[in-house]
């Protein structure tokens, strides 16, 4: 019983510590494609309100998380 424990446990630190490389990653993805763009991302979809820039950075977000998550699965 305390084997089951001790698995359970370190199966939900690992999912911690996966999260957090997963949230920085995301974090230094942002940055590079907002160093990349030679235009303020932010200022587009805000304040110009691009919604076809704002959809296409999120499912930008969302394609790269997958890959996050299939490589930390793997």
């Amino acid at each position: 019983m305390e084997y089951l424990a001790a698995v359970q446990l370190a199966e939900m630190i690992s999912t911690v510590i996966y999260t957090f490389v997963g949230v920085a990653l995301m974090g230094v993805v942002w940055k590079v494609i907002d160093w990349l763009t030679p235009f303020p991302i932010m200022k587009e979809i805000e304040q110009d309100q691009n919604m076809a820039l704002a959809v296409l950075i999120g499912l930008l977000f969302v394609s790269i998380s997958i890959i996050i998550a299939a490589v930390i699965v793997s």
